[in-house]
């Protein structure tokens, strides 16, 4: 369930673990520990579920600005798939994108391609059931009790959570924002190793066209070496009912840093359409109905850690993500299990579920 305060100013009982960041890491740690046993409370700066798994409703349609599909590779995710599509929530999109260099030079990549009709984000909606979650809260603050358990405090409320242990499922700069305050109760040695975490940024352009646009043979297309695009794929052809074409359009990472704290993203996005329609040679691209543009200053980790990051403190502090394996949905997940598997280990030591997927179904 998404939990919503109805009084707004009373303290919340004490948990066994909060978990700041409802992104896949997140969502499949705190479905692990629930499922051991413990009391386990989300708290997501967002008004949804998924992190960069995410979608927009926007203009009778949704785009999914975000990670724009599932390519399964490795053995946890293929299982993952394959449940999501028995219950419905993905399908198959394509078993073939392409590198693009120039006009005619279009080289296929083959591999089936998973996509959300309903969105992205019904994934993590899928492995959010049951949680307690919530949602459009910013942690501010984390302090510890005398009694040397994790204190919150929340962005503009007057709310406080206590808990036993803390896993910290947001990129490693948030992470390392939040956690940097508490100087001595941390070493300089995790304290280095969170900083020294860095991103690549992104910026997602999310655009409708006429419906008598004209039509392409293609769904994704990957721009090698280009300084502005990054990648563009038929967003529409996703949906089962879609009303008009809608493109999704990602900058390169040298791009996206250019304008990164621009505070009218409009004239990037604008660049953006221009260039995709000149590159491409299908003007059109650049007239659209209506346009979002989305601003991803954490996008994909530069040089991933290989494991997650355990704080050397009394309670359980744990960070994970997909920075700390790779830059994958896989890597978030695996980083999860990873967290929860640590954090029991320092608490009760209670039983994890030997197979994350059957304890979901």
């Amino acid at each position: 369930m998404y939990y919503q305060l109805s009084t707004p100013h009373s303290p919340l009982p004490m948990t066994d673990i909060v978990i700041i960041g409802a992104g896949m890491a997140g969502l499949v740690c705190a479905q692990q520990l629930r499922q051991a046993g413990y009391s386990v409370l989300v708290v997501e700066k967002s008004r949804g579920l998924g992190g960069r798994v995410a979608t927009r409703r926007l203009y009778n349609t949704c785009a999914d600005h975000g990670a724009c599909y599932v390519k399964p590779e490795g053995e946890l995710l293929k299982r993952f798939v394959e449940l999501l599509c028995q219950r419905h929530i993905l399908r198959i999109w394509t078993d073939v994108v392409y590198d693009f260099k120039a006009p005619g030079q279009m080289h296929p990549k083959s591999g089936l391609r998973f996509v959300a009709p309903e969105g992205m984000s019904a994934i993590a909606k899928f492995l959010g059931q049951g949680l307690e979650i919530l949602l459009s809260r910013r942690v501010t603050g984390i302090t510890q009790t005398s009694q040397k358990n994790w204190c919150l405090t929340i962005e503009s409320r007057e709310e406080v959570l206590t808990a036993k242990a803390l896993v910290i499922a947001i990129p490693a700069p948030q992470a390392y924002t939040l956690l940097q305050p508490l100087g001595d109760l941390l070493t300089n040695e995790f304290l280095s190793t969170l900083h020294s975490v860095e991103f690549y940024p992104s910026l997602s352009v999310m655009a409708g066209y006429p419906v008598t646009s004209q039509l392409i043979e293609w769904k994704a297309l990957t721009f090698v070496d280009d300084p502005i695009l990054g990648w563009i794929g038929l967003d529409s052809s996703k949906r089962l009912d879609s009303q008009q074409p809608v493109f999704v359009v990602q900058s390169s990472a040298n791009f996206a840093q250019h304008h990164l704290e621009a505070q009218d993203l409009e004239p990037a996005a604008l660049q953006i359409l221009q260039t995709v329609a000149d590159t491409l040679e299908l003007p059109w691209l650049n007239n659209p109905d209506w346009m979002q543009i989305h601003r991803w200053r954490y996008a994909f980790p530069i040089r991933p850690l290989t494991q997650i990051l355990t704080a050397p403190s009394e309670q359980p502090l744990v960070c994970c993500g997909d920075w700390c394996g790779g830059n994958s949905i896989e890597d978030a997940m695996l980083s999860g299990l990873a967290a929860a598997e640590e954090v029991n280990r320092q608490l009760q030591q209670k039983i994890l579920p030997i197979d994350f997927l059957n304890a979901l179904t």
